[in-house]
């Protein structure tokens, strides 16, 4: 029987990780013309490792969706903030989607696209998805076909404290 492992959770800052994240995947291909907005300050609470992987799978899936632009453009905003949750999108101008596939896209192995387009397993979004529900939170996509991708997750917002030692 599979037992989950305890969260750790702690302030992220889902804004550095994505930079961080961003500088690697222009180290693998610095001629690559890619034009980056990461919005700053964005955090969640969250476990740090497992928010790199998030990050990591939905950079990089916007990274390579969006690689037969000719100037690529991926984005990483703050969308909105409500019920003790923050949402933030991942976006890009690459490949998209059928909207009438969305259902699949967190579903292991079920890929939209042939592997002759682009590579890859079709794990990373299920496990995307299966990280931020066992956060509480949760995931969706938006495509167009040609048009690029959105990918919209929430996640427990940092709490606020009421410490007034910091005055």
């Amino acid at each position: 029987m599979w037992h989950a492992w305890p969260l750790t959770q702690e302030r992220v800052n889902l804004s550095e990780l994505a930079h961080n994240l961003a500088a690697d995947l222009h180290r693998s291909e610095p001629e690559r013309p890619v034009d980056w907005h990461i919005e700053d300050d964005l955090f969640v609470m969250a476990d740090p490792g497992l928010m790199r992987v998030v990050m990591q799978n939905l950079l990089g899936n916007a990274w390579k969706y969006a690689g037969q632009r000719e100037v690529a453009a991926i984005s990483v905003t703050k969308t909105g903030q409500r019920d003790g949750m923050v949402e933030f999108c991942v976006r890009d101008n690459g490949a998209g989607f059928d909207m009438a596939y969305a259902e699949q896209l967190f579903q292991p192995f079920r890929r939209l696209h042939a592997h002759h387009e682009f590579e890859g397993s079709g794990v990373g979004l299920a496990t995307v998805a299966r990280v931020v529900r066992r956060h509480g939170g949760d995931v969706r996509g938006e495509g167009v076909v040609g048009e690029g991708a959105a990918f919209y997750v929430r996640l427990p917002e940092v709490p606020v404290t009421s410490d007034l030692t910091t005055w």
